[in-house]
């Protein structure tokens, strides 16, 4: 709150300080005996740009036509007081609107047009001793002076915040493909996967419907947890793109070592059995965000062993320790059977994705065919914190 105040006051004194200069200006003007209406025009043409509000301003008033209308006005009245006579010294207030334009300009107009309209506003100001040059010629370089050095800090200020707009523009639109980019992940992981195991399971509660009726029940309770899960899944994804202010440990990966036997079990199925080995020297204070990788190599390799090879019987995880590190594997027996629609056997971005998740933690994965047959998926991870 202190700082919005401050800051309407800022605004106010500007405000207050350009519509008492431009009085002085127009009085200067009248009391030198000359017509009022000239200078009375291009300050309230140069106010009106400065002052209207943003809310109320007409789609067409564009920053360029708000910058470049009110300096071009000035410029023909500078170019027409020594054509008719006239040497009328200038005030504040032409000045000051002319300097604010020109901020305006160099940072809120496109980059074709700032610079004109920059330009434009400066010569605008530069050109304004031409009015008296017949009256006191003589402070006319003194005034050019101090009009580029005004001209060169505000350009130069405008320049600078115009950069940092830049930045931060960069910066949001790394952060939402950042963003983007892991809510893909998690849609890819998480929700994928449940939704390949709904698939699979319901053509085998298909197959069973004629000749095993009696067995279909843990198929079809596979199939609601598998869609309980996606649910859920879909629930965390979701949370996160509202920002529902959900604590900070519930935005944490997803899954950990201890997740793993759970998944295994779910993703058991008739005639396929899922084995896991887990190290019993494994410490037990890997870090989270290294389980969370962990896990996601398993479920994405027993995602691909749905997809690619639905002949595979035996499937094999093991989690060891190698030299310090987290080593996490994933083997089938598979030859490559599928009876999945094609729609179903993803895109490729899978194991992209898990390489740099495992890349961005310091570690290494591989994946290819076993040496007689079968798929492996391999993992190390760095465990130091």
């Amino acid at each position: 709150m202190a700082s919005l105040s401050g800051r309407g006051c800022a605004q106010g004194f500007g405000v207050g300080f350009l519509l008492a200069a431009s009085v002085v200006d127009v009085l200067y003007a009248g009391g030198s005996g000359y017509s009022v209406w000239p200078i009375t025009v291009v300050l309230l043409v140069g106010l009106a740009a400065l002052l209207v509000p943003a809310v109320r301003r007409p789609e067409w008033l564009t920053p360029q036509l708000r910058t470049a209308v009110p300096a071009a006005l000035s410029l023909v009245y500078s170019a027409g007081a020594p054509l008719i006579g006239q040497s009328i010294l200038f005030g504040p207030g032409e000045a000051a609107t002319l300097l604010c334009l020109l901020f305006i300009a160099v940072r809120h107009c496109p980059r074709p047009w700032a610079v004109v309209c920059g330009v434009l506003n400066g010569v605008a100001l530069l050109a304004l001793p031409v009015r008296y040059t017949r009256s006191v010629r003589g402070e006319t370089p003194g005034f050019l002076v101090v009009g580029l050095i005004l001209i060169g800090l505000i350009a130069g200020l405008a320049v600078y915040l115009r950069s940092l707009d830049y930045r931060r523009t960069v910066t949001v639109s790394e952060t939402r493909r950042s963003e983007r980019l892991a809510i893909a992940a998690d849609l890819h992981d998480f929700v994928a996967h449940h939704v390949t195991g709904i698939l699979v399971q319901t053509q085998v509660a298909r197959m069973m419907a004629d000749s095993r009726p009696d067995e279909l029940d843990p198929v079809l309770a596979g199939i609601e947890r598998a869609a309980t899960e996606a649910l859920a899944s879909m629930r965390r994804t979701v949370g996160v793109l509202r920002d529902t202010g959900e604590e900070a440990a519930d935005r944490r990966p997803v899954g950990d070592l201890a997740s793993i036997v759970e998944l295994t079990e779910g993703f058991a199925s008739p005639g396929q059995n899922v084995t896991v080995h887990r190290d019993p020297s494994l410490p037990g204070d890997i870090p989270h965000e290294v389980q969370a990788a962990a896990f996601r190599v398993v479920q994405e390799a027993l995602t691909n062993v749905r997809r690619h090879a639905a002949d595979a019987t035996e499937i094999t995880v093991q989690l060891r320790r190698e030299a310090g590190r987290l080593g996490v594997s994933v083997s089938d027996d598979g030859r490559g059977g599928s009876q999945l629609p094609a729609a179903a056997h993803g895109g490729g971005f899978g194991l992209v994705g898990l390489t740099e998740r495992v890349t961005a933690l310091g570690g290494e994965l591989y994946a290819g065919p076993r040496a007689h047959h079968g798929w492996e998926i391999r993992a190390v991870f760095p465990v130091g914190r």
